[in-house]
């Protein structure tokens, strides 16, 4: 059994890794190329990760693992403030980017330029009961993080 305190590094390590990891088998599994704002989204589980391991790891100084699992909830909670923002572009409710992006990288020439699929920021690529996964990233996320500051609470509240 999970040991109350490791809950929340727990959590909020494994819902970056589990979140990250479902959008790059979608994007190398499934051929679902990441627009800009996808990479956006991306971006904070990466931070997420590295600080929720560090809170492992300096598990038995209290205050730095609950500092660092604070972080990482709120590194967590960002990507889905930025899954919103993302599928309120795709549902036409707000603007967005006026630029488009490709999987294109490194020196290139015109012919990769072109050849190169062009992702829309604007049009979801996929989507589940019109769910997009920026509507499904921004659901997980904010859960997530609600869920690990929920059991630092609850941590706090055991001892």
């Amino acid at each position: 059994m999970l040991n109350s305190r490791l809950a929340a590094p727990v959590v909020a390590f494994a819902v970056p890794l589990l979140l990250y990891g479902g959008a790059l088998v979608s994007q190398y599994g499934f051929g679902l190329h990441p627009c800009e704002m996808c990479y956006w989204q991306r971006w904070p589980h990466q931070a997420a990760m590295p600080l929720a391991a560090l809170a492992l790891l300096l598990r038995r100084n209290d205050g730095a693992m609950r500092l660092l699992t604070i972080l990482a909830a709120l590194a967590i909670a960002v990507s889905g403030a930025i899954g919103i923002f993302h599928a309120g572009v795709e549902y036409g409710w707000w603007e967005g980017l006026t630029t488009c992006s490709t999987t294109a990288s490194g020196p290139i020439s015109l012919d990769d330029i072109m050849a190169a699929p062009i992702t829309r920021c604007d049009v979801p690529q996929w989507t589940l009961a019109g769910i997009s996964l920026a509507g499904f990233n921004a659901i997980f996320s904010l859960a997530g993080a609600a869920f690990v500051l929920a059991l630092l609470r609850r941590g706090k509240a055991v001892r």
